[in-house]
């Protein structure tokens, strides 16, 4: 991991060779003010040399200068560092998870994740742009001040030098301990990020439903469980820092003791004695900046690990063997596929299933919520791999087609609708990448959207809010279509797509749909069974089961057949005429 974490240094070398020298010299001016006390002290004042006192204090003064000049450089160079490799890091993790399957996403919360790109990486962009300048800096720190003050006086800098070890002691206690309530504490913060985002998009419903209490009884759960690792954190944080603070005193009264005993015999001059009081602190900060560090060191390798956790996630990918198909239109053919998403389950969503959906034709799924149908929808795009059978279009294996040609091929309508924030323009785009300014006016005409966008003042360029909180249900559906018409795909898949809509929009938009799948291969998924009355084909699927196939009039002909009875439950004969009652959620 260490060699890894290295590795991100690496374009940043010029500069971070900068910064590292800039603290070696920061560190190495630092040492001149006791040298010159002690040269002062011993020579100096006592035989009268005034001219080399200026002299020595000018040298000292332009010292100080150039020290500022580095500690300018450090930190800003050491931040830009730091800086630096945090963002490759973050684009890094992005376009990792860009990659990563829908299985991924399933298992792991938006708010955990975000806590990873944001907190985490800042975590380590402080140990990257911190931790090689507090080791250089405290390494030459102490070589020197071992070296110089055993040239003072060997036997005494000795006698300091022996508390040394019970500081290495405690940390060594300390740091596992440590290390593990920051784990904790990084877990906690996750936690809470999750519990926040899903509270925050959820809050119209919250408000809805009037249970802000209990959403804030959630959050007051993490919040303690945040509490209580940070509590056991500090715990071993504070042990550590109050004991290594007493035993750098500990050094300070040996120094004054020890020193006065040897000033006492005649063991040291004064001036040595002064100049050594003087210079005990650049042996004991130091030290103490090391200990310090270790808690930094301790966040920034937890929130390492965290990223190594995503980075190292196996990500989508085609066989090797996979090739790229500019055209699919052909026959979509599911031969014997059988799928669960959790294998430790034993029901399968899909059990054995097997249909084919001819070029150019419509095929309708029906049934109950749960039944499979979406899960049909998920596989043909391979978001998901079914366990077994194959999925074949144009009789070529989906897992023999490149992953990027076969979903430039497929458009994909959902009831669940996702806008991002911006303009409506910019979300029409989105269907495809070099579309012009034509193209884009005409999707929105034929997703029946064009006349309410150009009522808004900004018209195109106005914004939506975030996920189109600024716009109606069916508003959004019709910008999600109008994507698809951009697209213009050959194969579509229309998983509930008129269901957010009023009868008379649905009208427009069915309309404009039944255009769109002129000649292309279409598999529709619906709760609304008006909607796929012309299908060429419905399947009725439930519990993961094909039970019933057929046409609208095939089906309807069979005395005790599901489909009939869903779709006499859904158009029921009263004296007010025929309505259309809502059947499945």
């Amino acid at each position: 991991m260490f060699k890894r974490f290295l590795s991100y240094y690496k374009p940043y070398l010029s500069t971070f060779i900068l910064d590292m020298s800039c603290a070696i010299g920061n560190s190495a001016l630092g040492i001149l003010y006791p040298i010159i006390t002690r040269k002062m002290l011993n020579d100096l004042i006592p035989n009268r040399k005034f001219n080399m006192i200026i002299i020595l204090g000018i040298v000292l003064l332009a010292a100080y200068i150039l020290k500022m000049i580095m500690k300018y450089c450090l930190d800003y160079y050491g931040h830009m560092v730091g800086t630096h490799m945090q963002a490759d890091m973050r684009k890094e993790i992005f376009a990792k998870l860009e990659k990563l399957p829908f299985s991924y996403f399933d298992n792991n919360e938006t708010g955990k994740i975000m806590s990873r790109i944001t907190s985490d990486l800042q975590e380590i962009s402080e140990l990257a742009h911190h931790g090689p300048e507090t080791l250089a800096m405290t390494s030459f720190s102490l070589l020197f001040s071992l070296f110089y003050l055993s040239s003072i006086n060997l036997t005494l800098a000795l006698i300091i030098f022996s508390c040394s070890p019970l500081l290495v002691l405690i940390t060594m206690i300390v740091r596992k301990k440590h290390l593990e309530s920051s784990r904790k504490a990084r877990r906690s913060i996750a936690q809470i990020n999750a519990d926040v985002n899903s509270s925050v998009s959820g809050i119209r419903i919250t408000k809805a439903f009037n249970n802000s209490d209990k959403e804030m009884e959630k959050f007051e759960k993490g919040n303690h469980n945040f509490v209580e690792a940070k509590k056991g954190q500090y715990f071993t944080m504070a042990i550590q820092h109050a004991a290594t603070v007493f035993v750098t005193d500990i050094f300070n009264v040996v120094c004054l003791i020890s020193g006065g005993i040897f000033l006492y015999k005649g063991l040291i001059t004064f001036g040595d004695y002064s100049t050594f009081i003087v210079s005990i602190s650049f042996f004991t900060s130091p030290i103490l900046q090391l200990l310090n560090w270790m808690e930094q060191f301790n966040d920034g390798v937890t929130g390492f690990e965290r990223f190594c956790e995503i980075v190292d996630q196996k990500e989508e990918t085609d066989r090797e063997n996979a090739r790229e198909y500019k055209k699919l239109n052909g026959d979509i053919v599911f031969e014997n596929v059988s799928f669960a998403y959790n294998h430790e389950e034993e029901r399968e969503v899909l059990d054995n299933i097997s249909f084919t959906v001819p070029k150019g034709k419509t095929v309708a799924l029906v049934g109950p919520s749960g039944g499979g149908k979406t899960t049909i929808c998920h596989l043909l795009p391979r978001f998901y791999h079914a366990d077994d059978g194959k999925i074949m279009i144009n009789n070529v294996d989906v897992e023999d087609i490149k992953m990027e040609s076969l979903r430039e091929n497929i458009g994909i309508v959902q009831q669940d609708v996702f806008l991002f924030s911006g303009t409506f323009y910019e979300n029409i785009a989105y269907g495809k990448k070099d579309a012009s300014d034509k193209q884009i006016i005409a999707a929105a005409k034929k997703a029946n959207i064009y006349d309410y966008i150009m009522s808004l003042p900004d018209g195109f360029n106005t914004q939506i809010g975030e996920r189109g909180i600024r716009l109606s249900g069916g508003q959004k559906q019709r910008l999600s279509i109008a994507r698809v018409f951009l697209k213009n795909p050959s194969i579509l898949i229309l998983d509930e797509a008129t269901s957010s809509l009023d009868n008379t929009t649905e009208a427009l938009i069915q309309e404009a749909l039944n255009t769109l799948k002129k000649g292309r291969t279409t598999i529709v998924v619906a709760h609304r069974l008006s909607t796929i009355r012309n299908a060429d084909e419905i399947l009725v699927v439930s519990n993961g089961k094909i039970i019933e196939s057929g046409d609208h009039e095939q089906l309807m002909k069979k005395r005790n057949g599901v489909y009939k009875k869903l779709y006499n439950s859904q158009f029921i004969n009263s004296e007010f005429g025929i309505n259309e009652k809502l059947m499945m959620s």
